[in-house]
């Protein structure tokens, strides 16, 4: 009798849905009940339940995690002529933001161990005109916090996080979101802490700057029909302010559930040298939005582990500079060699919070035949 193949699925989006279905039933039903479906009283509840998780004074819900982004920028004032400090290796969102505010996104390589931008490197990137750093929590390991705070110190600068993929990860035990000026999160539906669709927030602890945000979601309004200011319409939508407390409650379960997971594939896969494992520093608290290995036979382990039922995918395949978006900037190949390299040798392989033990064992042995 031939073996049967388990199928591993990248993301499980059914079965977490199965979980709780009955609670999201109840807040679906909440809400149309209300009958008030912008900006009522289920989005400003989750903004102080999300920014007490994020232990931070204030959130700001916006419609996704670029808009997060966008509009911090925007808040800070910064804009045309001004530069912003960007990891080069990030999802391309981090640096739309900054072209969005009309800045220039200004790349720096990562450290090849853990993909966060490489502190070291830093300053050698500051200019006159810079006015930020914009650090991302890749994959859902937080950055180096307090290095690129101390070059903020020493220049003047903002620091933004980026914590779309790190939902509930811890820095020396302080939560992500409560390290920079501001921090931007995405609900994107596979995030750790996903919406039912798009939807995003911004947590600080700075008063008028959440005053000054919450305009900018709104048209610049704080008052209907008395704009303040030219603002925009991107704010958290009622039924997914709902849909998101519900998972909120659950988020450091799932969180702990990830990080089973991640062990279980750092115990089976150490001893082999040749696959490059994620790299965790003692003060991280990793949260495993993605669990990224590295090998330079990539598309062969690729083949492998989707000829076997496993799905995988690549976080990213094209770096932001070499993109056609950033075309007129004339970076060409080899402008970032890192960033580069890592782009080419790195593979996301399923993790989640439903993966069964059997899963997880069944991406190991296949993972071994691979390599």
């Amino acid at each position: 009798m031939e073996n049967k193949i388990v199928k591993v699925p990248f993301v499980n989006m059914e079965a977490n849905y199965k979980e709780i279905q009955e609670e999201l039933d109840i807040a679906y039903h909440r809400v149309m009940r209300s009958s008030s479906y912008i900006l009522g009283q289920e989005v400003e509840a989750f903004e102080s339940e999300f920014a007490n998780y994020s232990e931070t004074k204030y959130c700001v819900g916006v419609g996704n995690g670029l808009d997060a982004l966008h509009l911090i920028l925007r808040a800070m004032g910064i804009g045309s002529e001004d530069e912003v400090i960007v990891p080069a290796h990030t999802y391309i969102a981090t640096w739309l933001a900054v072209s969005y505010a009309g800045a220039k996104p200004i790349p720096v390589e990562p450290d090849e161990q853990t993909y966060n931008i490489n502190t070291t490197l830093i300053e050698a990137a500051i200019t006159k005109r810079t006015k930020a750093i914009l650090a991302v929590h890749l994959y859902g390991q937080p950055a180096d916090m307090d290095a690129i705070q101390e070059i903020a110190r020493r220049h003047n600068l903002k620091v933004i996080e980026d914590a779309a993929q790190a939902h509930g990860a811890r820095y020396k035990g302080k939560r992500v979101g409560s390290l920079g000026d501001a921090a931007g999160f995405s609900f994107y539906p596979t995030k750790n802490l996903g919406a039912i669709g798009d939807g995003g927030a911004i947590t600080t602890n700075d008063a008028d700057l959440a005053e000054k945000l919450r305009m900018l979601r709104n048209y610049g309004s704080r008052v209907k029909y008395e704009n303040e200011i030219q603002g925009f319409n991107t704010r958290l939508d009622e039924m997914q302010a709902a849909f998101l407390r519900v998972k909120l409650s659950k988020l450091d379960d799932w969180n702990n559930r990830r990080v089973n997971v991640a062990n279980q594939y750092l115990e089976s896969l150490t001893e082999y040298t040749h696959l490059t494992l994620p790299t965790i520093p003692s003060w991280a608290e990793p949260v495993w939005h993605l669990f990224v290995i590295r090998h330079s036979d990539r598309l062969n382990i690729e083949k492998h582990l989707h000829n076997n039922g496993i799905g995988t995918l690549v976080h990213y395949p094209i770096p932001p500079h070499l993109s056609g978006a950033y075309a007129g900037n004339n970076w060409d190949v080899g402008s970032f060699p890192v960033t580069e390299k890592i782009s080419q040798e790195i593979l996301s392989i399923p993790m989640s919070f439903h993966m069964t033990y059997e899963e997880v064992q069944t991406v190991i042995k296949n993972l071994i035949e691979a390599i």
